[in-house]
C-alpha cells in the first residue's frame, strides 16, 4: 500500500514540476529585462524554471526507486 502511494506521489510531483518548468519558461511573462544598445531581451524566470525542474527530477527519482522491486538474498 505504501509503495502504491509513494509511487503516485512521485508522479504527481513530476507532473507538477514539469508544469512549473515549462510555465516559467515558455508562457509565463518575463521575470526582467536585458537592455543593451541592440535592443531589449526578454529573460525566463530562472529559479522557478530551476524548482520546477528539482520538482520533475525528484518526483521521478522517487516513482522511479518506489516501482523497483527489491531483490531479497
Amino acid at each position: 500500500m505504501l509503495r502504491a502511494i509513494a509511487i503516485i506521489l512521485g508522479i504527481v510531483l513530476a507532473a507538477i514540476g514539469g508544469v512549473i518548468a515549462y510555465r516559467a519558461y515558455f508562457l509565463e511573462p518575463s521575470a526582467e529585462f536585458l537592455i543593451s544598445s541592440r535592443g531589449v531581451r526578454e529573460l525566463p524566470d530562472t529559479y522557478r524554471t530551476i524548482e520546477g525542474i528539482a520538482l520533475l527530477i525528484v518526483g521521478a527519482v522517487m516513482a522511479f526507486f518506489a516501482a523497483r522491486r527489491k531483490r531479497y538474498r
